[in-house]
């Protein structure tokens, strides 16, 4: 996913709203801003375009009526996301975000061993996924 820029709060939100419905429109994504933010269908529409110019979204014209997906789907999506955090705001660093998750967090066992498992994973260098 090419980008030219980080994404602000209210992109976040717009981004994950659409990663978790793939396919949506314009007029759902500004019902969804309406309720949770008072915000505009006019929002909507500048927040998703400037997300689609950045990289974040593609978009697909379905029976006259564009429909947005995260560029890469999901997973890349959030990767993205991640990774711009580290860079921007943690300067690359991750051990801000490991301290924060010791700190902060609550895992259960399940939770736990998958955590063991991407450490181990990045120990040995290989793919996490």
């Amino acid at each position: 996913m090419e980008k030219k820029n980080g994404v602000g709060r209210a992109e976040a939100e717009v981004l994950r709203f659409v990663a978790d419905h793939p396919g949506v429109a314009v007029s759902t994504v500004a019902e969804h801003l309406f309720v949770t933010k008072g915000q505009t269908r006019t929002t909507a529409l500048n927040t998703m375009e400037r997300l689609r110019k950045k990289g974040y979204l593609k978009r697909e014209q379905v029976d006259g009526i564009y429909q947005y997906f995260p560029s890469g789907g999901k997973v890349r999506l959030i990767e993205g996301l991640v990774d711009d955090f580290v860079e921007t705001v943690l300067g690359g660093s991750v051990a801000p975000l490991v301290a924060y998750l010791t700190n902060k967090v609550e895992v259960n066992d399940a939770q736990a061993a998958e955590i063991r498992r991407l450490l181990d994973r990045l120990e040995g260098d290989t793919d996490v996924y």
